[in-house]
């Protein structure tokens, strides 16, 4: 809980800045001067409460909506030995790792991924998909798997879920002013909201939440290079990359529900100005990181 109240008070933080700056420089003033009566503050709060509000729903429901958007079973009692050697492996690396044990999962699927999820890193959600287990061996199952427990490990589901939902207040906010300027200052409205209030406003909106996920997209390429090293620091660095070098090899993109596609172990490989909105670095990359890693421990 320490991560999620660290984030909360950053954001108070920074929309208290943000108030204080815009009193300062004089933006109310020449909003008021222009016919423009809004209340800031309440504007933040609105902001900030559907923005932070809507992240944290998002995380706290996280597991629940992952086992139904990938239809994920749950081992409660295993029913093969694959299935035994997955908990006790899950049980091995959570204890290394300093975690709770998670759930364990398995959804159909037959490309070869995995993800984690959840809002507590003592009550997680691991989950693999029927393509890894029968394309992997187990030596790089767990590699899988480490690199899994590490996100948990690491905070990373919460952490980019809030950094998502402080962006969120931000474009929520910044929209709106947009709109109202825009409707008043060009078009002239005297009262209320005129049509190009809500057009301006969306269009805004849907600009500024484009370039907000470039931030989410560039956190989420930064924290699978540390899942990955976490995933060597408990597997071993040889199985990580050759779970990568398969993941590599494999014919099919793999692929999750657009919800949990920043959470996998994989992501589609793509390049240019795209790069910016992928949520894994590409695979040779990765594998690149790790390579680096070895060489500097000989």
């Amino acid at each position: 809980m320490l991560r999620i109240s660290l984030f909360l008070m950053t954001n108070i933080a920074i929309l208290v800045v943000l108030g204080v700056s815009m009193s300062v420089l004089g933006f109310e003033p020449y909003m008021r001067a222009q016919g423009l009566q809004i209340d800031l503050q309440a504007l933040l709060i609105f902001a900030a409460v559907f923005g932070m509000g809507g992240a944290l729903i998002s995380l706290a429901i996280s597991k629940w909506s992952a086992k139904m958007a990938t239809r994920a079973r749950v081992i409660e009692r295993p029913g093969s030995e694959v299935e035994a050697w997955l908990l006790h492996t899950v049980e091995r690396l959570a204890k290394a790792a300093g975690i709770g044990m998670p759930e364990v999962a398995v959804f159909e699927a037959t490309q070869m991924n995995a993800f984690a999820t959840g809002m507590l890193k003592n009550n997680a959600l691991v989950a693999v998909s029927t393509g890894l287990l029968r394309g992997m061996n187990r030596d790089e199952v767990e590699a899988v798997l480490a690199h899994e427990v590490s996100h948990v490990a690491n905070g990373d589901m919460v952490t980019l879920t809030l950094i998502q939902g402080v962006l969120n207040t931000f474009v929520i906010f910044l929209s709106r002013i947009v709109g109202h300027l825009v409707d008043r200052v060009v078009f002239k409205t005297e009262r209320g909201h005129g049509p190009a209030f809500f057009i301006i406003y969306l269009l805004a909106q849907v600009i500024l939440g484009v370039l907000a996920s470039i931030v989410v997209m560039w956190f989420s390429r930064w924290r699978e290079f540390r899942a990955d090293a976490g995933g060597a620091a408990l597997s071993g660095p040889r199985k990580m990359i050759a779970a990568l070098e398969r993941l590599k090899a494999t014919a099919d993109a793999p692929e999750l529900p657009d919800q949990l596609r920043a959470f996998g172990i994989a992501g589609g490989l793509r390049g240019g100005l795209s790069r910016l909105f992928m949520s894994h670095p590409p695979l040779d990359e990765r594998i690149a990181a790790l390579e680096t890693g070895l060489r500097a421990q000989r």
